[in-house]
């Protein structure tokens, strides 16, 4: 099969895609130091090469044609693709590791075992940056993410870490005062958390047809602030019991019952598929998974959950 792109410069292509991008070939000049005749004589050259034009040229713009359309949309991700690819070989300094994660996934779990990373690979810095958006990894800086959803994400590669398993916890200072023996004792305690996850785990247990509970006190959609408030006594939330092992080996917290909630997705480790080899990502993705192998509440959680860890997304 004959090969298109031996027949078409690199220079063309980018050209043209800064071209398509700005819908201007003054500005696409300005953008690429070059004058507007040269762009111009540059697209000219393309469409002969291809045979198809790619521009309708009106009298002060110009606009795409179906055929420069298909061509801008593959050629911005070629061109997105060459990019990222380029700056990770030209890359003088691959010491730092930037991870961008979610607050709780941050504290409650990534925290207590990031140095044991760190001594396993003393060559390389880390850098966290907590930010409950999804990043998309085009800006410099983030390698990796540690991210709740579905793990389908477009452009990434994800890896099955922690299933989202909710329980009822609280201090065994209010689980006394309050006498909770029971779920159903849950209808007149304080709660905390968002209405719609409490039904959730009402139903699971099988008292939804009963008398509704009252409202939350306290709505956070964040379960690192609820969780703080049940430590704190001021009511029962509903808690990962993965990110929240710990605090229920030492006291601070009581799980209340065994039976948990899986409120759909999962946390897992994303990052660009084209970056997959790079080695910095490589072996925090082999370090963080073994982690999420190992973590006894965790091995608990997937069987539970019947997730398996390192499944891709």
């Amino acid at each position: 099969m004959d090969d298109v792109l031996a027949r078409i410069p690199l220079d063309a292509i980018r050209v043209f895609e800064t071209t398509a991008r700005l819908n201007s070939f003054t500005r696409a000049a300005q953008d690429l130091g070059m004058t507007q005749a040269a762009v111009s004589w540059r697209i000219r050259d393309l469409e002969q090469r291809l045979g198809v034009p790619l521009f309708l040229r009106e009298t002060r713009q110009v606009s795409l044609t179906s055929e420069g359309q298909r061509l801008a949309s593959a050629a911005r991700e070629a061109l997105g693709l060459l990019r990222r690819a380029a700056h990770d070989v030209m890359q003088q300094d691959q010491t730092v590791l930037g991870i961008t994660t979610l607050q709780t996934m941050a504290t409650q779990w990534l925290a207590t075992r990031l140095g044991l990373f760190q001594l396993a690979n003393p060559d390389l810095a880390v850098k966290v940056d907590v930010d409950n958006a999804l990043s998309d990894f085009s800006g410099p800086g983030m390698d990796v993410g540690l991210r709740f959803g579905s793990g389908q994400w477009a452009g990434l590669e994800s890896r099955f870490l922690i299933p989202a398993l909710f329980t009822p916890l609280c201090s065994p200072e209010l689980q006394a005062q309050l006498n909770i023996k029971s779920p159903a004792d849950l209808k007149s305690a304080p709660l905390v958390g968002l209405p719609q996850e409490w039904a959730a785990w009402f139903t699971h247990i099988g008292l939804a047809d009963d008398r509704n509970p009252p409202p939350p006190r306290v709505v956070s959609e964040n379960q690192a602030m609820e969780v703080a408030t049940a430590i704190a006594g001021q009511g029962v939330a509903l808690g990962n019991p993965v990110f929240y092992a710990r605090e229920i080996a030492n006291g601070q917290l009581v799980r209340l019952f065994d039976e948990s909630v899986s409120l759909g997705g999962g946390y897992w480790l994303s990052y660009p598929k084209e970056r997959h080899s790079v080695p910095k990502i490589a072996r925090f993705r082999d370090w963080v998974l073994e982690m999420a192998r190992t973590d006894p509440a965790n091995i608990e959680a997937c069987r539970a959950s019947g997730m398996k860890v390192g499944t891709l997304g």
